[in-house]
C-alpha cells in the first residue's frame, strides 16, 4: 500500500471525516483487519487564520515537508481553501498533490452537467483558483451574487462549523441559498468546503449535490491502493 500525507486540521472536525472514509474505503476494499497507511500532519487552524488564508503558504509548506520526510508518497490538503497553493506546493514539495477541485469535477463530468453552484469559504467563492480549475473541466460556476450572503457562508462556515458546532436554523438558511442557486440555473451543487457536509447532505436536496469532502477521500483511497 502507497503512503499519502494528510495535511490536516483545516479544521480537525473536518480531518476526522478525511480519517474515517478513507479508513472505511480501504477496509470495504481490502477487508479484514487492513485500514490505510496515513501521515497526518493537523496544523493549528488558529495560526491559519491569524496570518489569514493568503499568507499562509509557508505552514502549509512546513507541514507537506514533514509528511514528505516521514515517508509520504503523495500530500492530500484536506480543505479546499488550501487548495490556492496546491500546484505551488507540488513544485517545491516534488510531491503529487491529489487535488479536491480535479476530483470533483471529474465526478461532474461523469455526470454530464454543466452548470454547478459552488458553496465554500470567501475565498473559495470569490477568488479565481478554484472556479478556473472547474472550468478547466468545461464547468459553468454559480456562486451566490450577494456580498452579503457569502459574508455568512464564511462567518457560519469558520464560527461554527469549524468548531464543530451545527444550528437547524444555519441549515435552514444554506437551504435558501441552494434554492436561490437553484432558481438560477444551477444543476447541481458542490459543497466546496470540508465543513459544509456537517450540515448539508444528498438528502436534504433533489437537486445533486457533489460533497467534495467524500469524493476526495475516495481519490485517496484510490491512490493508496494503486499500484507502483
Amino acid at each position: 500500500m502507497k503512503k499519502v500525507g494528510l495535511i490536516g486540521g483545516l479544521s480537525w472536525v473536518s480531518t476526522l471525516d478525511y480519517y474515517t472514509l478513507i479508513n472505511e474505503g480501504v477496509n470495504a476494499k481490502l477487508g479484514g483487519l487492513n485500514f490505510a497507511e496515513i501521515l497526518i500532519y493537523s496544523l493549528n487552524f488558529g495560526d491559519i487564520q491569524a496570518k489569514t488564508w493568503p499568507h499562509s503558504f509557508p505552514l502549509l509548506l512546513t507541514a507537506c515537508e514533514s509528511v514528505k520526510k516521514a515517508g509520504a508518497e503523495a500530500i492530500a490538503l484536506c480543505a479546499n481553501t488550501a487548495h490556492l497553493f496546491a500546484d505551488r506546493l507540488e513544485e517545491e514539495v516534488g510531491l503529487p498533490v491529489i487535488h479536491i477541485v480535479s476530483e470533483t469535477a471529474k465526478a461532474i463530468q461523469k455526470t454530464g452537467l454543466k452548470k454547478v453552484g459552488l458553496l465554500g469559504t470567501k475565498f473559495v467563492m470569490e477568488m479565481d483558483f478554484y472556479k478556473q480549475k472547474l472550468e478547466e473541466y468545461g464547468l459553468e460556476v454559480l456562486v451566490p451574487a450577494d456580498q452579503e450572503v457569502r459574508d455568512y457562508i464564511q462567518y457560519t462556515v469558520k464560527e461554527e462549523l469549524g468548531a464543530g458546532v451545527v444550528k437547524p436554523e444555519t441549515k435552514k438558511e444554506y437551504l435558501k441559498i441552494v434554492a436561490d442557486l437553484e432558481n438560477q440555473g444551477a444543476e447541481c451543487i458542490i459543497l466546496g468546503c470540508t465543513e459544509i457536509p456537517m450540515l448539508l447532505s444528498q438528502e436534504d436536496f433533489t437537486l445533486p449535490v457533489f460533497d467534495s469532502t467524500k469524493i476526495h477521500s475516495e481519490a485517496i483511497v484510490e491512490y493508496l491502493l494503486s499500484s507502483k
